[in-house]
């Protein structure tokens, strides 16, 4: 009886084994789903721009956002993440790269087989329309390719096992196209699509649990800053409530609070790429803010 309930164990765990290893494998966008089309480098430009793409992956310490050669170290509580080269060259950035493997890491988050870590935002990204990711590729590779070799990530264990990434996106990942409210205004779901797509204005404005997982019932109700220190205000209405869509959108712009003050940190690159959207969608954005209920997110912990 004992070695047939060894013989059980073992068989279960092996079978559990493999029920694991097929659940974590890595998706990936077949270049077959990719019909042939002509790419709007114009648009691509814009969602290079609502994307923030330049805020991380331009090369720190020099002024040309084009300059995709990453290298930017973000510390947080697992580990230090580098932010790679998305420039097109051949070697050092994604010059190689199909449109199916780009379009593969913004909407699953995997990349050459692999499992990529979530402080890249593909957690928002997944929920932009793959034609708007097929025009940003088109838009990168218009850029300078950069000669960058940037280092590997620096991570504790279990965090360097990068299929341990699958568990997580079985947890946290919804890969969920956009879809607009029919009873909402066209601006209202355009403001929707950004924030919650390519914008990705979540991923720092909402608190995280231990795993790094958005806590859904604080989305946007603001919290610790996730790659460093400081806090990240709440952007509700309950912290809004005396802005204005017209307050929000000049933020946007130029980085001015209602109250004379500006914005610094993080935002202040943010706004350094939201300047450049159109005011439509700067506009968009607000009304979809603006349109947030209130909720209570964490509070920072009293100075001593």
């Amino acid at each position: 009886m004992l070695r047939k309930l060894v013989l059980i164990i073992v068989v279960v765990a092996i079978l559990a084994a493999a029920a694991l290893w097929v659940l974590t494998i890595p998706a990936s966008v077949p270049a077959d789903a990719l019909p042939a089309r002509s790419a709007d480098v114009g648009n691509g430009r814009n969602m290079f721009w609502a994307g923030g793409c330049a805020s991380c992956h331009a090369t720190p310490q020099q002024p040309d956002k084009t300059r995709l050669g990453g290298g930017l170290a973000l510390k947080s509580r697992f580990g230090t993440f580098r932010v790679p080269n998305i420039s097109p060259d051949p070697d050092d950035g994604i010059g190689r790269w199909s449109e199916a493997q780009f379009v593969s890491a913004m909407i699953r988050g995997t990349a050459e087989g692999e499992h990529l870590y979530p402080a890249f935002p593909y957690t928002s990204y997944a929920h932009m329309r793959v034609d708007d990711a097929r025009d940003l590729f088109a838009f990168l590779k218009t850029l300078p390719a950069v000669q960058n070799s940037v280092p590997d990530h620096e991570l504790r264990f279990p965090f360097n096992v990068r299929r341990t990434l699958g568990l997580w996106k079985l947890v946290f990942f919804d890969a969920t196209p956009f879809r607009p409210d029919p009873s909402r205004s066209a601006q209202w779901n355009r403001g929707a699509y950004l924030v919650n797509g390519l914008a990705h204005c979540a991923e720092c404005h909402s608190p995280r649990n231990a795993l790094g997982g958005i806590k859904a019932s604080q989305r946007f109700a603001g919290g610790p800053n996730p790659v460093g220190e400081g806090w990240i205000p709440n952007i509700t209405q309950k912290d809004l409530a005396d802005y204005s869509e017209k307050d929000i959108a000049y933020l946007l712009e130029t980085g001015d609070t209602p109250s004379g003050d500006s914005v610094g940190g993080e935002m202040a690159e943010v706004v350094r790429t939201t300047s450049q959207l159109s005011p439509e969608d700067r506009n968009a954005i607000a009304a979809y803010i603006k349109s947030l209920p209130p909720v209570e997110g964490p509070k920072p912990a009293a100075k001593k």
